[in-house]
């Protein structure tokens, strides 16, 4: 059996530089911000020449940071995090080739300088390896008759609160990041919290940007507790 190899065709930067605090579901968080700018000899401006016709794209991409070793059964978030299902009928990154499809909002197409894209409703981890982007077709992809196996509708939604601490650091990081009060609201609110855990008392943290988010979990809330920048620790 011959082997397949691919080459990336650019790194995808994004807020989230842990896989935990990544949106379950991308689009239910648009204002996560990705942008790809394409390796040479792929950053020619004919290669996205039409692209921008398009609202939406597929991202194919790698699982960069996950297990080398797959399972043949995994425990989906939505059922609990302990029923099993086949590995092919989920969509876990633990698989026999580390691949994985994402669909993103293209928002914008720089090829001022090689080939920049912008998109939105990003959930992937800051440094994924890209090997294609397809453009995506509503009349031939979206069946809304499909069956969704085990996976009942969208996520249960959480409200989100900001503590004092953290609502009064909200204004100073937001001179950088101005949507970082919806990101974290869209993030938070799909509860990225281990299906088994439900420990009021309970601090979580996760990285976004460089900042470090401290939060909580009381009944159907989110609270936002705290957050850290890189040097001055607030």
């Amino acid at each position: 059996m011959s082997e397949v190899s691919f080459s990336p065709i650019g790194f995808l930067a994004t807020p989230f530089r842990d896989r935990f605090g990544i949106p379950r579901q991308g689009q239910l968080a648009p204002h996560a911000h990705g942008q790809l700018r394409l390796l040479r000899p792929y950053d020619r401006e004919e290669a996205v020449r039409g692209l921008d016709e398009f609202s939406h794209v597929w991202l194919s991409f790698v699982f960069h940071r996950s297990a080398d070793q797959w399972s043949p059964t995994v425990r989906p978030p939505r059922l609990g995090g302990n029923a099993r299902v086949g590995v092919f009928a989920s969509r876990s990154p633990f698989r026999p080739n580390p691949l994985g499809l994402s669909l993103v909002e293209l928002l914008a197409i720089d090829t001022r300088a090689g080939v920049l894209l912008t998109f939105g409703g990003v959930d992937l981890l800051d440094g994924t390896p890209v090997l294609d982007i397809k453009p995506y077709l509503p009349f031939a992809e979206s069946q809304p008759a499909a069956r969704a196996g085990f996976v009942a509708g969208p996520p249960r939604q959480l409200a989100v609160e900001f503590s004092a601490q953290a609502a009064a650091q909200l204004p100073l990081h937001e001179r950088r990041w101005p949507d970082l009060a919806d990101l974290l609201r869209e993030v938070l609110a799909q509860d990225p919290r281990p299906a088994y855990a439900d420990d009021p008392l309970r601090h979580y943290g996760f990285r976004l940007y460089d900042l470090e988010i401290k939060w909580r979990c009381t009944a159907a809330v989110a609270i936002v507790e705290d957050i850290v920048g890189p040097s001055s620790g607030a």
